[in-house]
């Protein structure tokens, strides 16, 4: 453990220069959209999950691509056939570029997508650990941004990307796209009236039966044909290659994302936003690497326990040695509340009504109900929802304060289980009030030349 929080540590001192310095760049005034103008986009990472955004915005007549950004040729060009040997496994996830018109640029480094004056706003999907210095430049260049989540590999970075945000009164949008679901809104409306009653569990949980090979085992090598691996790393430390870190599997690598960041920042949102919780007080985390073999270099099980100060608990499990549903009735979140206990999906919601217990009376405390959503494809739904703010200049609901606010609940979860502490949390001033270790693991030295800038 020692050799990772030596990985990661820095002093307060670099925590104080990158949130001054994001905040020291001029601002860069974008074009007024009128309501029947088309949002001319870039997107910056065109792999697995941006070319699924890139279906969803092609979706809306008003939305142009542009242009594309990724270091890795095959993925920008669509030349899937070039495509390294190595990568044969990852099925599925190699992504598909939808027809686009044949005048889109393609580029591969971001800055120069950014000094184009023919893009309005860009979308990034790139890895966890690029998300801050491209948006905040995105914003010093008068880009709105739509970004994918966990917002953030840090929590600084997080705090510094929302002062860019309202600095340059720019729109910025994060990928919670549970936030453009219409059956959610409809949730949290009910949840908050008091409908289940006082909620004292909030539960959701990602399982995947990965073992016992999961990413897989391979050496250094030398990077693949087309790949520009110095810009892919970026401000991480340089590393030679490896098959099992690029593309997709950085998933599962603590310098790169996480499994809490990946799937949690869903569930921590949603709950979030059901229940009108602003952050934790205390977060608790246990876990290993119990029964997957492979490079990875976080947990295959862990359980973590939010305590908020509302009387409350959040608790969220990652299970990649079993792929069983953790949660009733095959719902990815549940409240329990004393009224009612929700178990909600994408599709539907239940409400199952509560009896009393010992020594109260039995009866049913209220009606059953169940809901089916009407919503339709939510990545597209999302994309509406970011063009329809860019042009009326409206915060969206998955505003980048609320994208840092979720995606802080993964940062102090991956913290605390470093540490191995029950971890005590101020929301206001953002650290920890109980170990002077964990909070040194709230940012990180970038590798020059890049930082907030």
């Amino acid at each position: 453990m020692s050799e990772r929080v030596n990985r990661r540590a820095f002093s307060q001192t670099a925590v104080k220069a990158a949130t001054a310095t994001a905040a020291a760049v001029s601002q860069t005034p974008g074009r007024v959209l009128g309501a029947n103008d088309r949002l001319r986009l870039g997107f910056i990472g065109v792999g697995n999950r941006g070319c699924q955004l890139l279906a969803g915005f092609l979706a809306h007549s008003d939305a142009q691509v542009v242009a594309l950004c990724d270091v890795f040729e095959p993925y920008l060009n669509g030349a899937y056939d070039r495509l390294d040997p190595r990568f044969a496994g990852l099925g599925k996830r190699i992504p598909r570029i939808p027809k686009l018109d044949a005048d889109v640029a393609r580029v591969k480094d971001f800055r120069v997508l950014l000094d184009r004056k023919d893009i309005d706003a860009v979308v990034i999907a790139t890895p966890d650990h690029w998300h801050a210095i491209q948006m905040i430049a995105a914003c010093k260049a008068g880009k709105d941004v739509y970004v994918e989540k966990p917002l953030s590999i840090t929590l600084v970075e997080g705090r510094a990307m929302v002062e860019a945000a309202r600095k340059y009164d720019r729109i910025v949008q994060v990928g919670t796209h549970r936030r453009s679901s219409r059956m959610y809104a409809q949730l949290a409306d009910v949840v908050r009236s008091g409908a289940i009653g006082k909620v004292t569990v909030a539960r959701a949980a990602f399982a995947s039966n990965m073992a016992t090979a999961g990413i897989g085992h391979a050496p250094p090598s030398e990077p693949p044909s087309g790949l520009d691996w110095d810009l892919w790393l970026g401000p991480r430390p340089h590393r030679a290659f490896q098959a099992t870190i690029m593309p997709y599997k950085f998933r599962w690598w603590d310098l790169y994302s996480s499994q809490m960041a990946n799937w949690g920042v869903h569930y921590f949102d949603l709950i979030r936003w059901l229940t009108g919780e602003l952050a934790p007080a205390s977060v608790s985390v246990h876990g290993g690497r119990f029964a997957v073999d492979d490079d990875r270099t976080i947990p295959d099980t862990s359980e973590a326990i939010f305590e908020h100060a509302s009387k409350m608990l959040s608790l969220f499990s990652i299970h990649e040695a079993n792929g069983q549903p953790m949660l009733g009735r095959g719902a990815e979140v549940e409240l329990q509340g004393t009224l009612g206990t929700v178990y909600a999906t994408n599709t539907r919601y239940e409400i199952v009504a509560e009896r009393g217990g010992a020594f109260q009376d039995p009866r049913p405390r209220r009606k059953a109900e169940v809901v089916k959503g009407t919503d339709g494809d939510l990545d597209q739904q999302a994309a509406r929802d970011f063009i329809d703010n860019v042009k009326s200049r409206k915060r969206p609901l998955a505003d980048v304060e609320e994208g840092h606010r979720s995606t802080t609940f993964a940062h102090i979860a991956n913290i605390a289980l470093a540490v191995r502490k029950r971890l005590d949390w101020d929301p206001a001033a953002e650290r920890f009030t109980n170990c002077d270790l964990a909070n040194q693991l709230l940012h990180y030295e970038y590798r020059k030349p890049w930082s907030l800038a």
